[in-house]
């Protein structure tokens, strides 16, 4: 691994508080990886402690095979070749882009810091822009000036945290996609932090899901949200409810029954209560006669489909996709049925706990 974190513990000074919890994630070579959580949850913790800005009680950090924390080594952020990128992108208002660009060049000769600032100017797309000020540029333009900045002197890693935060929505998207096209380009490793699920999905190779310090699963975006490792993340990627079910065996065949009807249990489920993770993609509606009815509690337009929240007649809440051609208001009922690609089952968590 590249980037090679193990058994990560960092603890706030004179607090019993672990604000990361043996927390571990490796990226390869050229690989991106995104850190995503809600806030508090560790992730900006751990990233500044890649980069050397906090003390490390337990664990190890390697970097491009050199331990940088732990195993008995501390090399402090200078030593470490890591390029930041902060969310009010830190640019010098008095420099233009290219002065900006060549502020960590310093120590290399005048011709190859012009050399090395043309370079990543066309890398970013802004060649045109070298004599500019920040302020005379857009937002999503300094976003590049400072990644500009930063690539310029060959980092061996990438660190990024909430780069995007300060720009509108659509903006962000497409940002983010450049800013990944930009990173492979350059064959740089990198490491985002977010709390933004889309743009998690847009930037990763590879998608951390942090809360309360614990990384709760470290793989790629498909992964992440087809097979949850843990309930938490189950219910942080994407719009979903967990439904309650029961476990039964039939002929040698395992099926849960729901609601919703039976759905197919994973191998080896023990028969007994369980949980299954519904996402709105996964519920249909059904104008059959005999399919289970719920009612409409909400409706969210969005452009080809709609969000709606439902109220089966137990009390039981689902969320459902669909299209917004289809005439269903508030308060009406409508037939439902369930129909995920795979099942996703946890234990049965009693009401309130």
């Amino acid at each position: 691994m590249f980037l090679d974190v193990h058994d990560l513990e960092i603890r706030y000074s004179g607090r019993d508080h672990l604000a990361v919890d043996r927390a571990s994630l490796g990226l390869k070579a050229g690989e991106i990886g995104v850190l995503l959580g809600p806030s508090g949850c560790g992730k900006t913790t751990l990233l500044r402690a890649v980069a050397g800005l906090e003390p490390v009680s337990a664990g190890s950090i390697r970097l491009a095979g050199e331990w940088v924390s732990g195993q008995g080594a501390h090399v402090p952020p200078e030593g470490r070749r890591i390029g930041m990128v902060f969310q009010d992108y830190a640019l010098f208002p008095h420099l233009s882009v290219a002065d900006n660009i060549r502020f960590g060049l310093h120590r290399q000769a005048r011709d190859q810091q012009s050399r090395r600032v043309d370079e990543v100017l066309a890398l970013v797309g802004l060649s045109a822009s070298a004599r500019r000020y920040p302020h005379e540029l857009s937002g999503g333009q300094q976003q590049r000036v400072a990644l500009a900045r930063a690539l310029a002197p060959r980092p061996h890693l990438m660190l990024l945290d909430e780069p995007f935060s300060n720009l509108d929505v659509e903006l962000r998207e497409r940002l983010a996609q450049e800013v990944r096209s930009i990173l492979k380009e350059a064959q740089t490793t990198a490491l985002f932090v977010t709390h933004d699920q889309m743009e998690a999905f847009a930037l990763g190779d590879l998608i951390g899901v942090m809360s309360q310090g614990r990384m709760h699963q470290w793989a790629d975006a498909a992964t992440v949200y087809r097979e949850p490792a843990t309930r938490f993340v189950a219910d942080f990627i994407g719009h979903g409810v967990f439904l309650s079910g029961h476990v039964s065996q039939e002929a040698g065949q395992s099926r849960i029954e729901t609601p919703l009807g039976a759905l197919p249990a994973p191998v080896q489920r023990a028969s007994g209560p369980c949980d299954v993770l519904l996402r709105a993609s996964d519920v249909s509606c059904d104008p059959a006669p005999d399919a289970p009815q719920a009612q409409i509690v909400r409706k969210l337009f969005r452009g080809a489909d709609s969000l709606y929240e439902l109220r089966l007649d137990d009390g039981q809440r689902l969320l459902a996709q669909l299209p917004s051609h289809l005439p269903h208001p508030v308060g009406s009922r409508i037939g439902v049925r369930a129909r995920p690609e795979h099942t996703v089952v946890f234990d049965r968590v009693a009401p309130g706990a």
